[in-house]
Order: structure tokens, then C-alpha cells, then sequence
């Protein structure tokens, strides 16, 4: 019996350290700039949308840096804050890998006695890792696309009352936006901009 426990010790360590590399490349991803590209339709005169794009963005505490009159790109900034939930989630499961971790240096090796379980004392740093990454200024960009604009292979005789929105901001505050204003996405759009955008 003490032999097959010495036989499986290895492993169980060597699993265990993979788990607890898996769970730092899980808390580095945490704070992972996260900014997509997407088109949206409005049935909404361009100046509507405008109007209601300026409302939405300020509520958000976001404030204009720059507007480039060529394109009609309009670019603004906001800071945001961490999670409190996350934070916790994030410091909770580093504490479960830190002991975990702890608990198999210590039946490796009895020598250490209680000292491996000081790991535990580390969790905090992924609270402080996420909450420096997360807490951020985030950019944006919208612009009114024209109908010739579109990579759409729809029809170029769109309905006049439809506008067409180029948005570039975090994919949670593109969610919160699709929530909060009359828009619908378009995905195939999107997703032709994205392979562009990946295209070397």
C-alpha cells in the first residue's frame, strides 16, 4: 500500500501544479482587453440616434476626446471600475488552488509540517492583480455608416428611416448598449469585419 501511495503522489502533485497553472492563466485572462467591432441597424434617423447615443454614453460617465469630422468618427473615454464579485470569485478560487496546492507539499513532504498552508497568504495578490487590471479607462468609437459603407451584400436601396452604426468599445458595455438602445446587431456584418480585421 505505501508503495502504490508513493506511486501516486507524482501524479497527484504534477496534476495539481498543472490545475494551479491553469487557474493563474484563468486570473491573467480576467483583466484581457476584450474590445470587439460591431455593426448595428437602427430604425432611427441618423440625428435620432445620434441624440440617443449622446444621452446613453453620458449616463455612462463616458466624455468625448475626439471627433474626426472626415469620417464622423466620434471617440470617447470612461473609467471602469472592478467587480467586487468578481474580485471575490477571483481571490476565492486562487485560496481553494493555494491550499490545494499546500495540502500535497505537505503529504510529499511531512518534514515541512504545517508551513506548506502558508501558501494561503498569497490569494490576495489575484484580488490586487485583478482589481489593478480591471479598474481602467476604456475607449470607444461609434460613427454613422453610410448604405454605400456597408459590407452588407444586401440591397443598396435601404429603407431611409434605417441607420446603420459602426461601434468599437469592451463586449460587456456592447451588450449593456444593445440592452439600453432600440439597435439590432448584425452579426454576419460582424463577423465579415472580424475576418478582416484577422486577415494578415
Amino acid at each position: 500500500m505505501p508503495l502504490i501511495f508513493d506511486a501516486a503522489l507524482p501524479s497527484a502533485f504534477g496534476l495539481t501544479f498543472l490545475l494551479f497553472i491553469g487557474l493563474g492563466f484563468f486570473i491573467r485572462a480576467s483583466v484581457k482587453d476584450r474590445t470587439e467591432t460591431a455593426t448595428y441597424s437602427a430604425v432611427l434617423n441618423d440625428v435620432m440616434l445620434m441624440e440617443d447615443l449622446q444621452k446613453y454614453f453620458s449616463e455612462r460617465a463616458y466624455r468625448v476626446t475626439s471627433i474626426d469630422a472626415e469620417s464622423g468618427q466620434i471617440s470617447l473615454a470612461g473609467k471602469v471600475g472592478a467587480s467586487i464579485v468578481l474580485a471575490i470569485f477571483l481571490g476565492s478560487l486562487a485560496a481553494i488552488g493555494l491550499f490545494c496546492l499546500g495540502l500535497v507539499l505537505a503529504i510529499a513532504f511531512p518534514r515541512l509540517g504545517y508551513a506548506p498552508y502558508g501558501l494561503l497568504i498569497l490569494s490576495p495578490i489575484a484580488v490586487w492583480f485583478y482589481w489593478r487590471g480591471a479598474t481602467r479607462v476604456e475607449q470607444v468609437t461609434f460613427q454613422i455608416l453610410s448604405p454605400e459603407s456597408s459590407l452588407s451584400t444586401q440591397d443598396k436601396a435601404i429603407d431611409s428611416n434605417i441607420t446603420r452604426l459602426l461601434v468599437s468599445a469592451h463586449r460587456d458595455e456592447l451588450a449593456v448598449m444593445e440592452s439600453k438602445l432600440p439597435l439590432k446587431r448584425d452579426e454576419a456584418d460582424s463577423s465579415i469585419r472580424l475576418f478582416h480585421k484577422l486577415r494578415p
